[in-house]
């Protein structure tokens, strides 16, 4: 299954939204990677590694993942609205 989206938050991706995605990747169960247009994929598990995208606003990414749809919807709303998890 594959999902783009596009990052909405002012900040872009900074670390502590990293940090949301990722947890939410290594609870997933199943491997899941972003990928920005010409450059690797990483995996979404690893806030460290998804920094290395440096994605700003406006960035479009891909995430990859076979399976679990649910999960991969999860991440993928993270990557575009980290800040929409906060209650």
């Amino acid at each position: 299954m594959i999902r783009t989206v596009t990052i909405r938050s002012a900040a872009g991706l900074h670390a502590r939204a990293a940090a949301t995605v990722a947890a939410a990747a290594a609870g997933a169960g199943i491997p899941i990677t972003v990928r920005r247009t010409g450059r690797p994929a990483v995996p979404a598990d690893c806030p460290l590694a998804l920094l290395t995208l440096a994605a700003t606003p406006g960035t479009e990414l891909t995430v990859e993942a076979d399976g679990d749809d649910a999960a991969l919807d999860r991440v993928a709303a993270l990557l575009a609205d980290p800040d929409a998890d906060r209650g």
